[in-house]
């Protein structure tokens, strides 16, 4: 059963936030934007809406190499993975049916149900790859 959830005053700041930005941010930087924009929210109140958008969907989540993880609001509502430049950040939505497929046919050889997978692949755009 689909949960739903109510509409606060602090998740559709944190939306707006993701909604102004143009990458990726983690949740400091939302966090410090709505303060800086002189919303009384908290830092852990930002992270538990980011959990919960990115729990429905709403929200892609992408773990940087510093072990943070960085938000943004979903481009696309279809299951998709992220080209990342290591360089700039860009980062762009690809569709892969080839890895969804494999990813559906590793959980049922091991006997897995209710799959979730997300695939990051990082390198260096074009744009970065040109200028250096």
């Amino acid at each position: 059963m689909t949960q739903v959830r109510k509409t606060t005053r602090q998740g559709t700041a944190v939306l707006k936030a993701l909604d102004d930005s143009d990458g990726f941010r983690t949740a400091q930087e939302i966090h410090a934007h709505l303060r800086a924009g002189g919303a009384g929210i908290g830092l852990t109140t930002v992270y538990r809406h980011l959990q919960q958008l990115t729990d429905d969907g709403s929200v892609d989540a992408l773990a940087l190499d510093g072990g943070e993880v960085a938000y943004r609001r979903c481009a696309s509502d279809r299951h998709h993975h992220h080209l990342v430049c290591r360089r700039c950040g860009q980062t762009v939505e690809v569709a892969c049916p080839d890895i969804d497929a494999w990813a559906q046919d590793v959980a049922e050889q091991a006997d897995f149900s209710e799959l979730t997978h997300r695939v990051e692949v990082f390198g260096v755009c074009a744009s970065c790859a040109h200028s250096g």
